[in-house]
């Protein structure tokens, strides 16, 4: 983090990445991704149970 001093006030200039305070990652795409797989899984299988003619 970067502190920048102009006269009496002081200015923090953060890059995007530490402004968020995360690193970006696959790990949110993956979740997505297996969360929505098991909805679709779950709703399959309950109209297979229960709607099948």
């Amino acid at each position: 983090m970067a502190t920048q001093r102009t006269g009496q006030q002081r200015q923090i200039v953060e890059t995007p990445t530490e402004a968020r305070q995360a690193e970006p990652g696959p790990s949110v795409l993956a979740l997505l991704t297996v969360s929505t797989g098991l909805a679709v899984l779950i709703l399959g299988v309950l109209w297979f149970v229960f709607f099948r003619t």
